[in-house]
């Protein structure tokens, strides 16, 4: 089942930075997708296009219309045309791991993790920070997914660097999502700690049929993990088919600016 579709991206800031040219691409359901490109490529453009942190100029940002909520004719929705309550509702389902890891550093792990959550709270809830005896339960099992239950009641400022990435993805597992984008997740880990973080990963991917759209700077890291690999160039989708296709005429291209 195709879970994302992207048709003719674009997105330009001012009257001529161009970031994304006319994006095209498909993914289905459960794929663990890299996205590949130089700095400037539109990496991280594309996947905030997706959940909408960044407006696209146009285009659309296909999913199936059981992901967002919405009431609505037809077996899919455009994102970039929920109002505000739906994108709120679709991003329950859309989960975001930055490479900052985005947690509040002066709250406990498990304070973290349980704001995975919130957006399924209603509003008094949510604000007052309440959290059923359930919430706790899973939050403490998602932690033991990513092998930090030990550290459940620490302050997240305790934690390594790829202890809190992986408090930030237990947050995310929090919001049962069909979806997770990763902004260059390992960028700022050694590769020891970045190989730990991607199988995480992948493994909770796997285990709980989500599909991943990740952006990595590491092409070795991206040849052992994707199933699939999205090459950008220039804003322009220059190679998309799997790591065995990724020939060096390609990374080359890629990110040296050589022609084939």
């Amino acid at each position: 089942m195709t879970i994302l579709e992207i048709k003719d991206l674009h997105k330009t800031y001012g009257a001529k930075t161009q970031v994304l040219r006319g994006i095209n691409f498909q993914i289905e359901q459960g794929e663990f997708v890299c996205i590949i490109g130089l700095s400037g490529a539109g990496k991280s453009t594309l996947l905030r296009c997706v959940n909408r942190l960044i407006e696209a100029s146009s285009g659309a940002v296909l999913v199936p219309r059981a992901l967002s909520g919405v009431s609505a004719d037809g077996a899919k929705v455009d994102v970039l045309k929920l109002n505000a309550e739906e994108l709120r509702l679709l991003r329950r389902k859309v989960g975001m791991v930055f490479q900052q890891f985005n947690i509040v550093k002066r709250l406990s792990v498990i304070e973290n993790v349980l704001s995975g959550g919130l957006g399924y709270q209603p509003g008094l809830r949510s604000v007052l920070r309440i959290f059923s005896r359930d919430e706790k339960r899973r939050a403490l099992t998602n932690l033991e997914r990513v092998g930090l239950l030990d550290h459940a009641y620490k302050r997240a400022d305790q934690l390594s660097g790829g202890e809190q990435q992986r408090v930030a993805i237990a947050r995310t597992l929090m919001q049962q999502p069909a979806i997770i984008l990763a902004d260059e997740p390992v960028a700022s880990l050694d590769p020891r700690l970045s190989r730990v973080v991607l199988d995480i990963l992948k493994r909770v991917c796997r285990e709980d049929g989500i599909t991943a759209l990740v952006s990595l700077h590491a092409l070795e890291l991206t040849r052992e993990y994707a199933d699939r690999i999205i090459g950008l160039k220039q804003g322009q989708i220059f190679f998309d088919g799997r790591p065995r296709d990724l020939t060096d005429a390609i990374v080359d291209s890629v990110y040296h600016g050589r022609d084939q």
